[in-house]
């Protein structure tokens, strides 16, 4: 039996800085796309679906346009819209 551990009441898991580590990583198959759109994707499904993995890089997000296409998709998929 595992006990699941609980954020504290009040805080937000935080996202550990810079890229996600292979073995945390939220799992979508997106083979052929690249590295930017699939970080960015991962990124905005995971805040769709308001997860502890929730994140958006406003400074890629307005900078990087793949990485912005591939969050917006991705939010837009997991929450539903598109």
């Amino acid at each position: 039996m595992s006990i699941k551990q609980q954020p504290l009441p009040g805080k937000k898991p935080e996202r550990p800085a810079g890229p996600l580590p292979q073995s945390a990583k939220p799992k979508y198959n997106l083979t052929g796309y690249p590295a930017e759109v699939q970080q960015g994707y991962i990124d905005g499904c995971e805040t769709a679906k308001n997860t502890s993995w929730a994140f958006k890089d406003l400074n890629r997000y307005e900078k990087d346009g793949q990485y912005r296409m591939g969050w917006d998709d991705g939010f837009m998929m997991c929450k539903g819209t598109k």
